[in-house]
């Protein structure tokens, strides 16, 4: 058999037709869920790039592993901890990544005989890119039985789709520089606003809508949506199609100006956590199936190597989806338990009805302590009903309490670890604030785009 593993960062699973959107990015995404099976409440527990990932391959949650936060120097993977390729590589697969993260953190090559770098000059790690890396291996190795992981960054920031796929999106009646236009306003005057202004604000022009950069976003969806039915024919052509177990998974969702998050990935919201899973394999998983419970990115591991007839390691916290995709079962979990680590540092827990949250650390953001959302009349998460309904809010703060003593089994929590070193995005921007003379206590207090412009412009001036 072949499985081919492929990570679409920065996936929302709301975006996608086959997740009930209505505009048309994903046709042919819908087109493999519907040959296949679809999870619709499939969840990141750890966003976000970095520790997602670490759990996906380790099939372990972040306090578990250690690994709760992003780019940060304290981490570290031990060797001992199961890797997803190494167990395939252990039992005859050959496997290949065509993926970046190696450059994160170098566990991220383990267990692989090939690992292709996407890295490249041009626009950020092109879909287009990955495809020439990955068809030309998969032609050399069709006769192999392989593990190959793709990793495609569209739609990540900076959104650059190409010209041709804006249109379908934003309507061309309108101006996106419109100076009378300030939906762009509280986005600009953010607190995160030095950061983002290097990272796309500045490689996007003076957009004034933000809807023209949802626009982009839902066109980088479409551009990639292209590049998957590119790989489906190479499959095809090759003979490989057939036997060939296919993954699509988004490792977090993105934030589109909701709960005051600006195009990024942070929050213990919907937008963020919720991330499409749709898996495919003819023949072996019935086409059509939509699972409706609850289930988590570690899941995966225990159901690929359950596939392939490979014992699963006893010590994960991933669980079989087969039942699920048999129709046994309606998901794999009552209540998956989120962290992130990285902007904010927050924890929280989903259950079938409820969302609650506790942010010990707001980064750049106002969070109150304490969030919880009925999801079944505010899908949205727009009301917090924590103050309103103690009572299911300190139940909720109960069972999370109880599984984070659980999962540390008496180590050190690494969570507050980064809190008492500073959140690794909060010290990136103290780091550029310091570059224009502003320091964070100073810039949290007014944070105007105009104040950080002028500080940049006086420093390039006196250079």
């Amino acid at each position: 058999m072949n499985i081919v593993f492929i990570s679409m960062d920065t996936m929302r699973a709301s975006r996608l037709g086959c997740y009930g959107y209505g505009k048309p990015t994903s046709p042919y995404m819908d087109q493999i869920a519907e040959q296949g099976v679809l999870f619709e409440r499939a969840y990141a527990a750890d966003i976000p790039t970095e520790v997602a990932h670490t759990g996906i391959f380790t099939g372990k949650v972040g306090l578990r592993t250690g690994v709760v936060s992003h780019g940060s120097p304290l981490t570290q993977l031990p060797k001992k901890e199961s890797w997803l390729p190494s167990l395939l590589q252990n039992q005859g697969f050959t496997t290949a990544a065509v993926d970046n993260l190696y450059q994160l953190k170098e566990w991220f090559a383990r267990g692989y005989r090939y690992y292709i770098n996407s890295v490249q000059k041009t626009r950020s790690i092109d879909g287009k890119s990955v495809n020439e890396l990955a068809f030309k291996w998969i032609r050399e190795h069709k006769e192999d039985d392989f593990f190959l992981f793709l990793h495609y960054w569209d739609p990540h920031t900076p959104y650059q789709p190409p010209a041709s796929y804006v249109p379908a999106f934003y309507d061309q009646t309108r101006d996106p520089y419109d100076p009378a236009n300030r939906s762009m306003d509280a986005a600009y005057n953010h607190a995160a606003y030095p950061f983002f202004k290097h990272h796309h604000y500045d490689l996007l022009g003076p957009i004034t809508d933000a809807a023209y950069v949802n626009a982009l976003y839902d066109a980088e969806v479409r551009y990639l949506d292209d590049r998957l039915r590119e790989l489906d024919e190479l499959l095809i052509a090759e003979g490989v199609y057939e036997d060939t177990l296919l993954i699509l998974f988004g490792d977090h969702g993105e934030s589109l100006t909701e709960h005051d998050i600006y195009w990024d990935h942070c929050g213990l919201y919907e937008t963020s956590v919720q991330v499409p899973m749709i898996m495919r394999w003819p023949g072996r998983i019935p086409e059509g199936r939509r699972v409706k419970g609850l289930v988590q990115q570690v899941d995966m591991l225990p159901t690929i190597l359950e596939a392939a007839g490979i014992m699963t390691p006893t010590n994960i916290d991933g669980r079989s989806l087969w039942p699920s995709i048999r129709g046994e079962a309606d998901g794999t979990h009552d209540a998956v338990y989120l962290s992130e680590c990285a902007w904010q540092a927050s924890r929280g827990i989903v259950t079938k009805d409820y969302k609650f949250i506790r942010t010990l650390d707001a980064g750049p953001f106002v969070r109150p302590p304490r969030e919880l959302f009925d999801l079944r009349v505010d899908p949205d998460e727009t009301v917090n009903i924590a103050e309103s309904s103690p009572a299911i809010a300190d139940e909720l703060a109960y069972q999370l309490d109880n599984w984070t003593e659980k999962m540390l089994n008496g180590r050190a929590d690494p969570m507050l670890k980064q809190i008492e070193v500073g959140l690794p995005f909060r010290n990136r921007i103290h780091e550029i604030l310091l570059q224009y003379g502003l320091t964070w206590d100073e810039w949290i207090q007014d944070p105007r785009r105009d104040r950080f412009d002028e500080a940049s412009a006086a420093r390039h001036a006196g250079r």
